[in-house]
């Protein structure tokens, strides 16, 4: 009956979820169902303190079911509302959260938060309610709390903390220990964005040499496409000649290979992704890269890249010499796959050289022999023509065979503000030449960026501190300037560090103003939060352990990790404080409120690992960085268990002899005030 009756706060609570992301507008999406899954283990928890603490009111005080539901829920009032408001206050900020992770986070922070407030509404009504009519009376359940299992576990834990209690120090000294190995290990952590999933298809992105033409570069692809089709894992391809953006350029081509599905499988798509790179090798004229699929839009227009950076700057030539240089160090750096650039020269072009001293003696404009050249050359759309659902641009501009003969352009003729026309040869002289296909701009400074992506296993926080420590070397002159840019992962990275780090901090903030109000103090809140250090460093062990890297998801772990660790202590100081305002004595009392807390604390931690064992050990499209979240949690809150069931009384204690300290240091410094009585004379007696 137990068990039923903390089962049924699970579906109460995520369909009622629904409601509000109807009302909020948001669909059942990655992300969604991502927070519902989380949501599961922890919707629980409220249900299992309230449940577990009217069950023991009927087993040790003796009371009936339906007066136990009221006593009991009224205990743990004070403790279940200020950690699910603790709790809702951490997800909150991340909803808002700017930029690119914004979007990724504003629908699950709110499902979260959503389903932790109807949790507690739940917990407060329900859950009482059926406690008061299921639940057995005092002696007819047979499974008492004095059971095989938690009996041993409760001495073991009274005994320990017995001995932490009398070795306070050092409990102190190791907790200091394992908050200063926070940046050691977040060293020996990769990081990036999100990693690489396995979604059954990647891109290779194809760029030919310069003057080719569409029909030599379709030749091209189509031997790649050859190549590419022995691979046994391939099953479809889906190829894309010329730029699809609106450019017209024929010299670029991207290929989607589908895979089979994962389970029909034995190599990984990073292991074929490998395969298909090596494969590959035998066309150096081309420029070509083997690309995982972004659930975003690359800032290029045709490669989704990891890490891109650019260089910017007035000269194209300068920009160059710094591209190339920076190149080369790029190289040298472990991970480092595909690396290209977005400058392309050699292109073939008739270059117009102004004689501006005689085109303005003939009344010839820079603008109109510009205007000239682009409609007769590269040509001008004049109207449209639509034939049934189709519309087309009709185009002003000379012949193909026209546009080819370079006597022909030097026998054109610009308009002039004196003489009429003029011919383009008076005024300008052809020449051939090479030069870039495009010329990028960025802040109105030309650039050149350079982009990659990072071999399987590369920690994208290490490549790029790498990164930045080889670009100062290279002492770029002024004006001049390296940054990493576009939608890259790398940039996406950095907005992910910004923005976490002030989610984090505001989220600290108003936790700890939602314990403050709750406990009317302000030295109980640090009390409870000093457990929010010591969660990190185990969640950067069990990261390290399970081969996994610090990402977005990990990092959502970290913040639903700072949430159950401080449940957990708010449940202990909450039950001390109730026993010393009954007049029992600290240590008796701390002894006696863990004692009583530890089972739901158990229970609660058993429900939450247990939620997160499906998402560790899924499979599929998602699975590899919904398993970061899991081992996080799952790491994390196992190994964190036992120092914060030890540390949190131990902190207590120490904060409290602190506060009697201050109380008795205080007092001292006060004026001592003499109570002193008014002398009356005889007349004031006898008046009176």
């Amino acid at each position: 009956r137990s068990t039923l009756i903390a089962a049924v706060s699970i579906p109460v609570s995520i369909v009622s979820t629904y409601s509000l992301l109807l009302w909020m507008g948001f669909t059942l999406n990655t992300m969604t169902l991502l927070a519902l899954t989380l949501a599961v283990g922890i919707v629980i928890d409220d249900a299992i303190v309230v449940l577990e603490n009217i069950f023991r009111f009927i087993e040790e005080k003796g009371m009936s079911p339906m007066e136990a539901a009221k006593a009991a829920t009224a205990e743990v009032g004070l403790a279940v509302s200020a950690t699910t408001l603790s709790l809702v206050v951490i997800f909150v900020p991340v909803a808002f959260i700017h930029g690119v992770m914004g979007r990724f986070l504003n629908s699950f922070g709110l499902t979260m938060a959503f389903s932790i407030m109807i949790s507690l509404l739940v917990a407060f009504t329900l859950t009482p309610m059926l406690c008061s009519r299921f639940l057995p009376r005092a002696g007819a359940n047979k499974h008492s709390k004095k059971s095989r299992f938690f009996q041993p576990m409760e001495n073991l834990y009274e005994r320990s903390l017995e001995w932490s209690l009398d070795h306070r120090w050092i409990l102190v000294s190791i907790s200091i220990a394992l908050v200063v190995s926070i940046p050691f290990l977040g060293k020996l952590v990769g990081a990036t964005f999100m990693p690489d999933d396995d979604a059954s298809e990647f891109a290779i992105n194809i760029k030919t040499p310069p003057g080719y033409s569409l029909l030599h570069t379709d030749e091209v692809v189509h031997q790649i496409e050859t190549r590419v089709r022995t691979i046994p894992e391939v099953r479809h391809l889906f190829t894309t000649v010329g730029d699809t953006n609106g450019d017209d350029r024929v010299t670029i081509a991207q290929v989607i290979v589908k895979l089979a599905p994962l389970d029909q499988r034995k190599r990984s798509q990073s292991d074929v992704m490998v395969a298909a790179r090596a494969m590959l090798t035998d066309f150096p004229a081309l420029r070509m890269s083997v690309d995982a699929i972004k659930p975003w839009e690359g800032s290029s227009g045709m490669r989704d890249v990891d890490i891109e950076y650019d260089v910017q700057g007035p000269d194209l030539e300068k920009l160059q010499v710094i591209a190339t240089q920076l190149r080369k160090q790029i190289e040298g750096i472990p991970g480092v796959v595909d690396i290209d650039s977005s400058y392309e020269g050699g292109l073939p072009e008739l270059q117009v050289n102004i004689d501006r001293q005689k085109a303005a003696d003939l009344g010839v404009s820079v603008e109109d022999i510009a205007a000239t050249m682009r409609t007769l050359v590269q040509g001008d759309v004049v109207t449209r023509y639509r034939e049934g659902q189709d519309t087309y641009d009709v185009r002003l501009q000379l012949s193909e065979k026209d546009r080819s003969d370079p006597a022909v352009i030097a026998g054109l003729t610009v308009p002039s503000s004196t003489v009429g026309e003029v011919r383009l040869d008076n005024v300008a002289a052809l020449v051939h030449g090479v030069g870039p296909v495009q010329i990028d701009r960025q802040n109105r400074q030309r650039q050149i960026a350079l982009m990659f992506s990072l071999a399987p296993g590369a920690a994208m926080n290490q490549v790029i501190k790498q990164l930045s420590a080889r670009a100062k070397r290279l002492h770029v002159p002024p004006g001049y300037l390296t940054t990493f840019g576009g939608q890259s992962q790398s940039k996406i990275y950095g907005e992910m560090v910004a923005g976490f780090i002030v989610a984090i901090g505001l989220s600290i903030i108003f936790m700890y103003m939602v314990l403050a109000a709750q406990f009317e103090s302000f030295v109980h809140p640090i009390t409870i939060m000093l457990s929010l250090p010591l969660a990190v460093p185990f969640a950067l062990l069990s990261l390290l352990f399970f081969r996994e890297q610090m990402m977005l998801y990990s990092v959502l772990g970290i913040l639903l990790l700072f949430g159950i660790v401080k449940k957990n202590s708010i449940l202990q100081i909450d039950q001390t404080i109730n026993l010393r305002n009954q007049g029992m004595e600290r240590r008796k009392a701390i002894l006696q409120a863990n004692r009583e807390r530890l089972r739901p604390i158990l229970m609660t931690t058993a429900a939450l690992v247990a939620g997160m064992i499906p998402v560790a050990l899924g499979r599929g499209e998602g699975a590899t960085a919904h398993r970061a979240l899991a081992t996080v949690v799952i790491g994390g809150q196992t190994l964190c268990l036992v120092i914060t069931l030890l540390i949190t009384p131990v902190a207590y204690s120490l904060f409290d002899d602190l506060e009697i300290w201050w109380s008795h240091a205080v007092l001292r410094k006060r004026p001592q005030l003499k109570l002193v009585e008014p002398a009356f004379s005889e007349a004031d007696r006898a008046a009176d």
